[in-house]
């Protein structure tokens, strides 16, 4: 017995040494990648990409490129807002439709609701379907872009089309309305002014509405156009008094 649990005692020893080799091996590029996974910003830390020519460090300064392309992009279009609507992203997105164009809004029943919901993004969580302009964000509201906010007016009306229509919600659909007036107000969009035409004919005194009706009788007589009216004698205390005030302003 002795002899059989040195053995056993032995070749535990031996296991143990070579596990004590191999993990350092498997570690190591484990704490690579995940040293090079805190460098990146949340959205971009993708599973890993295993590859011949390739390390993770290569991958995650890959990845550190199109996130900074991305956020560079972004930071231009909230500058000027309306590039990216001639951008060949866009284009290639929209075509030449608005941005509105084949959405629907997932709803329950199969008659949809009267009004848009309050807000797609409620602090970092966003709805499961938001709305055209919530879910581009590269799409901003901005009284200069002009060609953004033409798609929501009405070509024949000239009024803001309802957001059932085009599937806003209520808070982009207020910053709508509000750059809508003020690119009018700067000129950048016209106003939709009625045409009316003024005939002559009523405005005339030949009018029948005018020329039938009989004049009124105070207007012939010299008489005031109440009875009472005549009958009133002012107070000369108080007639004294409004004379003593404007006497500078009085015909002599």
């Amino acid at each position: 017995m002795p002899p059989f649990g040195n053995n056993m005692a032995a070749s535990m020893q031996g296991v143990a040494k070579v596990l004590w080799r191999i993990t350092p091996s498997i570690l190591h590029p484990l704490r690579v990648y995940q040293h090079c996974l805190q460098r990146l910003p949340l959205r971009a830390r993708l599973p890993p990409v295993y590859s011949s020519r390739h390390t993770f460090c290569q991958v995650a300064s890959l990845q550190d490129k199109g996130t900074a392309q991305a956020v560079e992009a972004l930071s231009r279009y909230k500058e000027k807002p309306w590039e990216y609507l001639e951008s060949e992203e866009y284009i290639e997105r929209y075509g030449s439709n608005p941005v509105y164009t084949g959405y629907r809004r997932n709803h329950k029943g199969g008659i949809p609701p009267q009004k848009t919901r309050k807000t797609c993004i409620r602090g970092d969580k966003a709805s499961g379907n938001p709305c055209p302009i919530c879910r581009d964000q590269n799409i901003i509201v901005h009284y200069q872009n002009v060609k953004l906010l033409e798609q929501f007016i009405s070509s024949q009306t000239g009024m803001i089309h309802d957001p059932t229509k085009t599937g806003v919600c209520m808070q982009q659909q207020k910053k709508l309305t509000e750059a809508i007036n003020a690119a009018r107000d700067h000129g950048f969009l016209p106003f939709q002014i009625p045409y009316v035409d003024f005939g002559g004919e009523d405005y005339s005194n030949s009018h029948d509405a005018v020329g039938n009706t009989p004049p009124p009788p105070s207007l012939t007589s010299g008489e005031s156009w109440y009875k009472w009216y005549g009958q009133l004698t002012p107070d000369e205390s108080e007639v004294a008094k409004v004379k003593k005030m404007y006497k500078a302003y009085l015909k002599k």
